[in-house]
């Protein structure tokens, strides 16, 4: 029976956890100095390199990157980081 007890506080600690919630979060990110027709896949390909990051949609158009990730591995610091180390300086559209 204390097995049982043990088990069960375990379990309920695990899916009481912060990883447990963790869920997959849209950002539409205004990204700077995207001036040619290969710009938007260097921005994609620096977005993608992110851990968590599940999709990435650039618009050369709009000049914006729409990131889908795991708030649990990712968040917007590290998606505009890394669009700045690639010479593209980002922030979240508001």
């Amino acid at each position: 029976m204390n097995k049982f007890l043990t088990l069960a506080a375990f379990a309920v600690g695990v899916v009481a956890s912060p990883a447990a919630f963790a869920a997959d979060k849209t950002v539409t990110l205004a990204v700077n100095n995207m001036d040619c027709a290969a710009c938007p896949s260097i921005v994609k390909g620096s977005l993608e390199a992110v851990p968590g990051v599940a999709k990435v949609a650039v618009s050369f158009k709009d000049k914006t990157a729409t990131v889908i990730y795991d708030d649990a591995k990712a968040d917007v610091n590290q998606l505009t980081s890394a669009t700045t180390k690639a010479g593209y300086p980002s922030a979240p559209k508001s």
